[in-house]
């Protein structure tokens, strides 16, 4: 059985913040949009180019902060010129680590923080 994994989902605060901040530091675009009035809530998906998995992005009208569990750590992603796009993330003012690597140093990555507390790893494409 063939089997894709489609896309994951964070409820974030302020749709137009989170936008900015996966397109403008990283080169998500996004791949639809629908808002349900009726229903108070809007779905924004980004992708990146060249990958069919998705982020979801939901926007619940009127809605209190969300808590970020203890169990969910970051989403992860692979980019081509880990050194440039450090720089870029670090112009960006938004919090994060500095560049780190594992003890064997077999990767080196760092963490960035979007507008609602998510955290995501940024490491070179293997």
């Amino acid at each position: 059985m063939a089997q894709t994994l489609l896309h994951a989902c964070i409820r974030v605060q302020d749709l137009k913040a989170s936008k900015e901040f996966y397109m403008g530091v990283f080169d998500f675009e996004v791949s639809r949009e629908k808002d349900f009035p009726e229903d108070k809530f809007t779905l924004s998906y980004l992708s990146v180019p060249g990958s069919d998995f998705e982020l979801e992005l939901t926007y619940n009208y009127d809605s209190e902060p969300y808590t970020i569990g203890n169990g969910f750590s970051h989403l992860a992603l692979g980019v081509d010129n880990l050194e440039e796009t450090f720089e870029k993330a670090k112009a960006s003012g938004y919090e994060m680590t500095e560049m780190k690597s594992l003890s064997d140093n077999s990767t080196t990555y760092f963490f960035i923080t979007d507008p609602d507390g998510y955290r995501l790893e940024v490491m070179s494409n293997k």
